[in-house]
């Protein structure tokens, strides 16, 4: 196997034997869509915050850089405690292009924080970085005064931006959300800023929808309040100030995912500590899914679990609120009996990668029968064989089809490091079962 990590895949044949004696309990580094938007609100906020739990992941690095650089005073107090002392709305200053990798989040969250800028602030990110869309973001911000538009390219689409910020005063704006909730997110916790506030209109519902609730929530927890009206319609009052306190980050659902996966096909308990059956993390619907399949589900005070059958079952799913778990259903579906179908997953194909396209031709490497359409994709499950995946770079990727190496021998990842972006500690604690 091509990877840094010596022998993974003979290590994690070892997971069988050990979940035959007794249920495994895994521990998820903090989530990374909470991360982002608390590092972001603490930004905002006058005074000091500390986050406890906070993921350390290439994103969030980016994040924490860019708003270093926007003024904020971010320092470690120790493993598990960042302390963040906040700019109050008003972003410093920076000339230089602000690097963001390949964080879409922090491309899009942070375009609004920029936005309150008083001088210009171009954010950029790598190659694939500078092939995924912005326009309908841009386009939002001009409609209420911020000079906002593509820095190198005539179609106003993709990075790197330029923004600065205008006279604020807000009001009522348009926002196309079929490629990304984060463009509302992003405008939901700047709009505090702006003198009339927000409020946001939606030709038709966004995509991953539960990442809004999930921005509403954080922003009340810093006592800024925004509401969503209806599916169409959202509102944020200006005149907001976010107040500094002291945050812990729940696990990242998304990554707990993987070893839910690994509990559903080697049809051991697997459950993961400090999951909560309240938590607003969308993700938390992969549960529901698996159950469909014929999954054990167990939630207790501590913990939720995912014991798999001998006759995982073939389902249809619409997914297009849980985007960052559909190479992990897809990969489970590989080994169910008869054709999953997974739709309403279009945006999938902005993302690191085209996900849908990936998937799909790694799932076809593996003898499994996997077709894809625009918006969607099926797979007829069977007897996966051995192969060398290729990730694409894509850390969701790289990370679901490790699962299938729990039950397929001579499963190979290409570049097993991109789990950095979201999940470093994967290939570790994925060791330690």
């Amino acid at each position: 196997m091509k990877s840094n990590s010596k022998n993974n895949f003979e290590k994690v044949k070892l997971v069988l034997k050990k979940l035959e004696k007794k249920d495994t309990i895994v521990n998820i580094p903090g989530s990374k869509s909470i991360s982002h938007r608390v590092l972001i609100c603490a930004s905002l906020a006058a005074g000091k915050s500390q986050i406890e739990n906070l993921l350390e992941s290439e994103d969030i690095k980016h994040t924490m850089s860019a708003l270093c650089k926007m003024g904020a005073d971010i320092k470690e107090k120790n493993k598990k405690i960042v302390e963040i002392k906040g700019f109050n709305g008003s972003p410093q200053a920076f000339t230089k292009p602000i690097y963001l990798g390949n964080s879409g989040t922090s491309m899009r969250l942070l375009a609004g924080v920029a936005a309150l800028g008083n001088s210009p602030y171009i954010l950029t990110g790598d190659k694939r970085m500078q092939q995924r869309p912005m326009g309908d973001l841009l386009n939002a911000l001009k409609t209420v005064g911020i000079s906002a538009r593509s820095e190198e390219y005539d179609d106003n689409n993709t990075p790197p931006i330029k923004i600065q910020g205008g006279i604020r005063k807000g009001g009522k704006v348009l926002l196309d959300c079929s490629e990304s909730s984060q463009y509302l997110s992003s405008l939901l916790m700047t709009g505090a800023f702006f003198k009339h506030g927000l409020t946001i209109s939606l030709p038709f519902p966004a995509v991953s929808a539960p990442y809004i609730d999930l921005t509403l929530d954080i922003m009340k927890k810093f006592s800024v309040h925004a509401e969503k009206i209806n599916d169409l319609q959202y509102h944020v009052s200006g005149g907001q100030k976010y107040c500094s306190g002291k945050f812990t980050i729940e696990p990242d659902i998304s990554n707990a995912s993987y070893f839910w996966a690994a509990g559903a096909i080697t049809q051991k308990m697997v459950r993961i500590a400090n999951v909560s059956p309240n938590s607003l993390q969308g993700d938390l619907r992969f549960l529901d899914i698996l159950k469909q399949m014929g999954c054990l589900i167990e939630f207790n005070a501590d913990s939720a679990g995912v014991k798999g059958s001998d006759n995982l079952k073939s389902i249809e799913a619409d997914m297009s609120d849980i985007p960052d778990v559909v190479p992990t259903l897809a990969v489970i579906a590989g080994f169910a009996k008869g054709k999953t179908v997974i739709k309403n997953i279009g945006h999938l194909r902005t993302k690191e990668c085209d996900r849908i396209d990936a998937v799909v031709s790694q799932l076809n490497k593996m003898g499994i029968k996997a077709e894809q359409g625009d918006t969607w994709l099926q797979v007829q499950g069977g007897s996966p064989k051995p192969a060398c995946i290729e990730t694409f770079n894509d850390h969701r990727i790289a990370m679901a089809f490790a699962v299938a190496g729990l039950m397929v021998d001579d499963i190979k990842i290409e570049n097993p490091g991109c789990v950095a972006k979201s999940f470093p500690e994967f290939w570790k604690i994925f060791d330690q079962f």
